[in-house]
């Protein structure tokens, strides 16, 4: 095993961080608990999702459970400890929340219980103040407009901006003759009144950002595969073009907007000749970034945000292997190190107030062993309390540690992963689920406690997850030696892995199975066909069966992938289904059915518009003749992953038993 350690630079103030905080934990559980813990405990929905402190730090607002009811919205008086229940709603549970201002908050619903097939109501958008008084819809939930609110097909913009008026901005998406995403429309919306009026659009903008007084400032938009990134400029009274670039290859002039400072310096991440992406102040008068970078990551792409509070920018989060910020300002780091003291055994996230008037701090801590949990510390009296836990049930205990690993596959390239070994501390000869993220242009996973990998390792299999090439955050010539590698290197890369897994004497090599979703499923799929003598049996939840399909979709379901990305995102990342035929026939796992012939179990949504049912029925049908291993099952009222505690319990259960009879217990009996 080999921790890698990576370089955080920050010009600002010559700032070097040598090693990540996972590096550095001090361990306070110890692995081994007696006993597999019950399924429920993994997959049941989280018991406290979140906490978050008012501008003044005043007050804190959670979402709390209620028996018989749903999820509501409370707010603490950290004064003296008193609670007050402000919002509920008879049919939904409170979803996201935010302050808008010391006395206000918006909340949207979010009903745990409705899946995306049998889902008729939207998240909408209200408004409340923090004793329970003045609540209005802002948006309604109902595809059927009653005039009450603002159509259910606005959003809230989500960035919180001043966090000092009653006002807020949220977003209009509008649609193409196609039914396909073409623009969206800025509205700026009074919560007390509802009105709202629209801003001046500086073409078919994708995406807006406020800057920290939280004004309109920047747009990106997108002519076909072109975009553009916009300033409004104070000076001249309208917008002006920054820069212009290839919205899928990139190119001189692309960067990624973070956020503005309190003093209005713009930070962007950008590549622009440098493999590792890097945060860098971005000139506005020139639209051209400084030179040098402000935070720079040796082995990762950054990723991250600004942290500020009372007009400074005090630190900037980042993500390596874990999460973590480095502070800019001296105070918070030592306050960063009071915390630490107190919690050694997980990584402690800060968070603080935009204009605080107390001495209290929000901490997020967590670990691979241990779900998130919110505690408020007290910066007079070195004072912890504790808020909330994500999923209290779970003991540490019987949790199994996780380690951040590198691996070459066989042409050199080097392959992050994440390997989480089963409670106990043994490390060899384990059976080995190996675990592929969707996407797969996406960063698929980070240090900390998951509940798929720590129910398999609960249950004593070792754990890899791969960043095969393609995946983000890793360097740009690892994305890009992912491009049209479906089914092929990236293929390479997953099974590379799990060699290097039974190199290290750390898996027995007749016991791996693979597993994933989305495109995960579609590796898994392609990884019995490649390497049938390394794999011994399969995993597809809502997994591609074939590019083409993915492409052309199906009479009897549109997929929801637009045809913008069809025309010039699929041919570039993907392949083009007319020049690279031959390539994707020899890559689709449904024009190669005949050669899957180890045991599979498949799960699809019935009601998935990414990758729709028909992918898994066709490749179903082809194979069951000739494979009698094979399993299907559908939730109908799913989508693309599984919405329904019940659901997400009886499709682990049927892994779990699928696991034990093929390379676990029962195989081995």
């Amino acid at each position: 095993m080999l921790l890698r350690r990576s370089r955080l630079a920050c010009s600002m103030l010559t700032l070097l961080v040598s090693s990540l905080p996972v590096a550095g934990l001090v361990h306070a559980a110890d692995n081994g608990g007696a006993g597999a813990p019950p399924i429920e405990r993994f997959f049941a929905n989280a018991a406290f999702a979140g906490a978050t402190l008012s501008p003044n730090a005043r007050y804190l607002a959670a979402r709390v459970a209620r028996p018989g009811k749903g999820a509501a919205l409370a707010v603490v008086d950290i004064a003296d400890n008193s609670v007050k229940v402000v919002a509920g709603l008879a049919d939904s549970d409170v979803g996201k929340f935010y302050w808008i201002s010391n006395d206000r908050l918006v909340f949207d619903a979010a009903d745990p219980d409705v899946a995306d097939g049998d889902r008729t109501m939207g998240a909408g958008l209200f408004a409340v103040n923090r004793d329970g008084g003045e609540m209005r819809e802002l948006i309604e939930r109902s595809a059927r407009p009653t005039g009450r609110a603002l159509p259910s097909s606005t959003f809230l913009l989500p960035q919180l901006g001043a966090q000092d008026s009653e006002y807020i901005y949220v977003t209009s998406s509008k649609l193409n003759r196609n039914g396909d995403f073409d623009y969206s429309n800025l509205l700026r919306l009074n919560t007390l009144t509802g009105r709202a009026s629209v801003m001046a659009r500086p073409g078919n903008v994708t995406r807006w950002m406020l800057d920290h007084k939280g004004e309109p400032r920047l747009a990106i938009t997108r002519d076909q595969k072109v975009s553009a990134l916009l300033y409004a400029d104070p000076a001249l009274g309208k917008w002006r073009k920054l820069s212009e670039y290839d919205t899928y290859l990139g190119g001189k002039g692309a960067v990624t907007p973070v956020a503005f400072a309190p003093d209005g310096t713009l930070y962007v991440s950008s590549y622009d000749g440098r493999d590792k992406a890097a945060l860098f102040r971005y000139d506005l008068a020139s639209g051209r970034r400084d030179a040098a970078p402000t935070v720079e990551l040796e082995d990762y792409d950054f990723t991250g945000s600004l942290v500020t509070a009372n007009g400074k920018l005090l630190g900037v989060q980042v993500l390596t292997d874990a999460r973590a910020v480095v502070w800019i300002d001296a105070g918070m780091k030592a306050l960063q190190q009071r915390v630490d003291a107190l919690l050694p055994g997980t990584i402690n996230l800060l968070s603080v107030a935009a204009r605080a008037e107390t001495p209290w701090i929000l901490v997020e801590s967590f670990s691979d062993i241990q779900p998130r949990r919110w505690k408020l510390f007290n910066t007079e009296t070195g004072k912890l309390n504790n808020v909330g836990d994500a999923f209290p049930a779970i003991q540490p205990a019987q949790m199994g540690r996780q380690e951040a690993v590198r691996y070459k596959s066989r042409d050199g390239l080097v392959i992050p992963a994440y390997l989480t070994l089963p409670p106990g501390g043994q490390r060899k000869n384990l059976p080995l689920v190996v675990l592929v993220h969707g996407g797969p242009y996406v960063r698929g996973a980070e240090w900390g406690w998951r509940p798929d990998v720590q129910f398999l390792a609960s249950r004593g299999y070792a754990v890899l997850q791969p960043e095969f090439r393609g995946s983000r955050g890793f360097g740009i010539r690892h994305y890009i030696a992912g491009w049209k590698q479906w089914g092929l290197a990236m293929q390479h890369d997953i099974a590379d892995g799990a060699k290097w897994a039974i190199a290290e004497g750390i898996v027995d090599p007749q016991r791996i199975c693979i597993a994933g979703g989305s495109y995960g499923g579609y590796a898994a799929l392609m990884g019995l066909i490649n390497d049938p003598a390394l794999f011994k049996c399969g995993i597809n939840a809502y997994g591609v069966t074939d590019i083409g399909l993915l492409a052309t979709g199906d009479w009897s379901k549109r997929s929801d992938i637009t045809e913008v990305y069809r025309e010039h995102g699929m041919p570039v990342l993907v392949g083009d289904i007319v020049k690279d035929a031959e390539q994707l026939k020899a890559t689709s796992p449904l024009q190669q059915a005949a050669r899957l012939k180890q045991p599979l179990l498949m799960a699809y949504g019935g009601a998935d518009v990414r990758v729709p049912v028909y992918h898994g029925r066709k490749l179903y049908d082809a194979i069951k003749v000739s494979n009698p291993y094979v399993e299907l099952v559908v939730y109908e009222e799913e989508g693309h992953g599984w919405v329904l505690p019940k659901n997400r319990i009886d499709y682990w259960s049927r892994v779990e038993k699928f696991l034990d009879q093929h390379i676990g217990k029962r195989q081995t009996n």
